[in-house]
């Protein structure tokens, strides 16, 4: 087993050093370390930060000194959660829907209408105030790296102006003026969008990163996707997917077609798209929070891993199909119900979120990766799935900074 490994010394920096040592188990998501195994655990850790970035991980016996010292307490640590699919920037409270939904009518699409009204009537403060509130409520639950979108605007300065808010609170921000088509132009789907891929997105582009669209009937087709994502690259945003959620349809394959980063929920899929997905870059999302609070049919984890796609987990936070901002809660869900072992999963909602945003420093807890680590109060991490519901965060570190 290896005992430990370094960051060289130009990725070092002159800020205090801390160890974290005594951790029972340690994700590293680095097979070349401890058991061999993709998570990479290491038993009887430690983790060395100096600034921002870990610097040294491994036996916690072996732990070179440092100016302060942190006694885990024989508890686990994974990396911090990496939420790559969530819906922040709305107002608005959509508990009648969900409560009917739970009595009986079944989820569509044309639910986010009711979220447009609200969020268009909202102040940037209120706005901004709601952001930061779900961010705040996934830190102390571990998530430290978030993704969020747009969507609930669908004007060009109410889609402008989220992208604006989502921007001052995280890096990882998403155009999605392709949600629905917009309540105002339901009966001439094809000039919202020329809107989408005309002003909207000149004036989105600035504020994002990705480019998103709601594949799916009642939403875009195959050739408006296309079309909007590939106006989006032209424009330098990398397309993400939501794709195949609701039932069979071009989702995957044309995230696959255009080196989307991500295909995003991922339910309804034939063997050809699980086979396009294995052969290709993109990252299969899995959402188990919208199946929990729709009932819907659950996606197939174990038929996508047995294939060999790269599989990431993300809680879709959202007012209207899976209000949750718990990355544990979906461990569990996928473990229990979509045949994830907690290996798997513990990596899909770490570096598996990481994949999905194409990023390598962080989701993972090895040398020169971004010092972002969550301390469970439990022994293992298999205690996310093994003690679903039980609030097991016993502290967060972001950035080399414990923040909860």
């Amino acid at each position: 087993m290896d005992t430990g490994t370094t960051a060289p010394a130009s990725a070092r920096t002159t800020a205090r050093t801390t160890a974290i040592t005594n951790i029972a188990a340690l994700v590293t998501n680095d097979p070349s370390l401890g058991d061999g195994s993709p998570i990479g655990l290491i038993q009887d850790a430690a983790v060395v930060m100096d600034g921002d970035r870990v610097v040294w991980v491994g036996e916690s016996s072996k732990a070179p000194a440092t100016d302060n010292a942190v006694d885990a307490g024989g508890r686990a640590a994974v990396p911090g959660y990496v939420d790559s699919h969530s819906h922040l920037v709305f107002a608005g409270d959509r508990t009648q829907e969900f409560n009917a939904r739970m009595s009986g009518r079944p989820y569509s699409a044309g639910g986010i209408r009711t979220t447009v009204a609200a969020t268009r009537a909202a102040t940037d403060a209120e706005l901004s105030a709601n952001v930061a509130k779900y961010l705040a409520e996934g830190l102390r639950q571990g998530t430290t790296t978030q993704e969020t979108k747009s969507g609930y605007g669908l004007t060009v300065a109410d889609e402008a102006r989220a992208l604006r808010v989502a921007a001052d609170h995280t890096d990882e921000v998403t155009y999605l003026g392709a949600h629905i088509v917009a309540p105002e132009l339901a009966d001439d789907p094809a000039a919202y969008v020329d809107l989408v891929t005309g002003d909207m997105l000149d004036a989105c582009a600035p504020y994002a990163r990705w480019i998103d669209v709601f594949c799916e009937k009642g939403a875009f087709d195959g050739d408006q996707a296309r079309a909007i994502l590939t106006a989006g690259a032209a424009k330098g945003l990398v397309p993400r997917v939501h794709a195949n959620q609701l039932s069979y349809g071009p989702g995957v394959q044309l995230a696959v077609e255009l080196d989307a980063a991500s295909a995003d929920h991922c339910t309804h899929l034939t063997d050809a798209d699980v086979d396009a997905l294995a052969h290709s870059r993109t990252v299969a999302t899995l959402l188990p929070g919208a199946e929990f609070s729709t009932r819907a049919q659950w996606p197939d984890a174990r038929r996508l891993l047995d294939a060999g796609v790269t599989v990431a987990l993300s809680t879709d936070c959202n007012p209207g199909s899976s209000f949750t901002s718990s990355m544990a809660f979906c461990v569990a869900l996928a473990v229990r119900d979509m045949g994830m072992t907690p290996d798997e999963a513990i990596w899909s909602a770490t570096a598996g979120g990481a994949a999905a945003l194409r990023r390598t420093d962080v989701g993972r807890l090895t040398p020169g990766a971004r010092a972002d680590l969550v301390l469970l109060d439990a022994p293992s991490h298999v205690h996310l799935a093994y003690r679903p519901g039980v609030p097991l965060t016993r502290a967060v570190w972001r950035s080399g900074e414990r923040v909860h």
